[in-house]
């Protein structure tokens, strides 16, 4: 094959293919079936003319006898008046009328003929393109649900990658919310361990600290009076800050009263 040859061959499948992408059936079906009334509209006129010919035929036949009659009627009137020349050409002249009556009923014979068949084709015709147009109708109707239905297929398959793309932003923006909450949580503790300084609010000395940790501290050996009274335990003593109280000097005195009443 020749280089043209394939070119050719290409051109004819890209053009064949571009034409079953811009083709519409249903266009196709509108333009056939509109040539077909087209076809059954000339077969009428067809018809028609061939029943206008019979009919001036018919006339002319009817003229041609009225002539002959008339003709027979004057050959009697001249053989009555003792003209039988007179009644030999009336004879005559009826005998031609005769011959073209005879030839004008064989031409209305061809067209009866004639015009029995176009109105049987038309009949035919007529029954073929009543019948191509139900079943094109039909075609139109399938034709354009299937459209319809690919179109919703089509619709739904972009709805469902949208919401795939969608089903993937919200898992993204769940993560990115949790990540920040998550980091928020962070700073908060960072802030109250003060390892961070709080920029946004009252800043917190560390005298303020050690009297909420003191305070803390107090809460907590509280309960655990609370808890030691409950289960029957002997509370714990108090250290009294200086170690020389009024409880100091009584056990001093006692200690010394000991030897001299020994003594």
């Amino acid at each position: 094959m020749s280089v043209f040859q394939r070119l050719s061959m290409l051109f004819k499948t890209k053009a064949n293919k571009a034409l079953d992408a811009a083709e519409d059936p249903r266009e196709t079906l509108d333009y056939s079936y509109q040539k077909q009334l087209e076809l059954l509209q000339k077969v009428r006129r067809g018809v028609a003319d061939v029943a206008t010919s019979r009919k001036r035929v018919e006339l002319q036949i009817q003229q041609l006898a009225q002539q002959s009659t008339r003709l027979e009627n004057q050959g009697k009137q001249a053989l009555s008046a003792g003209r039988e020349d007179l009644a030999r050409e009336a004879l005559t002249r009826r005998a031609g009328l005769q011959s073209q009556i005879g030839d004008l009923r064989v031409q209305l014979e061809s067209l009866q003929g004639e015009e029995e068949k176009l109105t049987t084709a038309s009949q035919r015709l007529q029954a073929k393109v009543d019948s191509f147009r139900t079943r094109k109708e039909t075609i139109k109707a399938t034709y354009t649900a299937a459209e319809a239905q690919t179109r919703i297929t089509e619709a739904f398959s972009g709805i469902s990658e949208e919401m795939d793309d969608v089903g993937m932003a919200i898992q993204r923006a769940e993560d990115k919310t949790a990540t920040m909450q998550a980091r928020a949580g962070a700073i908060d503790e960072l802030l109250a361990s003060g390892a961070l300084d709080d920029v946004t609010g009252t800043q917190r000395d560390d005298i303020q600290a050690e009297l909420d940790r003191i305070g803390a501290t107090s809460g907590v050996d509280l309960e655990l009076e609370r808890m030691k009274a409950e289960l029957g335990q002997a509370p714990s003593t108090p250290a009294i800050e200086g170690g020389n109280g009024t409880g100091g000097q009584s056990q001093s005195q006692q200690v010394q009263r000991q030897p001299g009443e020994g003594a």
